[in-house]
C-alpha cells in the first residue's frame, strides 16, 4: 500500500494514441511473435515521489480472426512521467490502439519550503 503523507493529493490523467499501423502495414498488424511499443507520458506537474499510476485501453481495433493477447502497463514511473507499454505475441494483429492513464500521489503546495 502506499501511504500519502501530505494534505495535497495530486490526480493527472491523459489518454496516448499508441499506434496506428493498418494502413502503414507496420509490424502490430502483420507480424508474428511478440512486439511491442512505447510510448513516453510527461505529466502535467510534477509529482513529490513517484505517483500510482494505472493504464488502460481505451480503443483498440484488433483483427477478429486470431487470438486477442494483449499486455498494457505503466513503467519506468518517475516523478516526472512514465512509459506506457503495449505488448502483443504470437499471431495476434493489432490495427491501432489508444491507451487511458490515471496517476495518483502527493504533490507541493504554495506553503512547501525547499530548504
Amino acid at each position: 500500500m502506499k501511504r500519502l503523507n501530505t494534505r495535497l493529493l495530486g490526480v493527472d490523467q491523459g489518454e496516448a494514441v499508441l499506434f496506428s499501423e493498418f494502413e502503414s502495414g507496420g509490424t502490430m498488424w502483420t507480424g508474428e511473435g511478440e512486439r511491442s511499443r512505447t510510448q513516453a507520458v510527461v505529466f502535467s506537474e510534477r509529482f513529490r515521489a513517484p505517483p500510482a499510476v494505472q493504464c488502460a485501453l481505451s480503443m483498440w481495433d484488433i483483427d477478429n480472426s486470431t487470438n486477442a493477447r494483449v499486455e498494457v502497463s505503466a513503467e519506468a514511473i518517475t516523478e516526472e512521467g512514465f512509459t506506457v507499454v503495449f505488448r502483443t505475441w504470437a499471431d495476434t494483429h493489432v490495427a491501432r490502439a489508444r491507451v487511458c492513464w490515471m496517476a495518483i500521489g502527493e504533490v507541493s503546495g504554495d506553503e512547501d519550503w525547499d530548504v
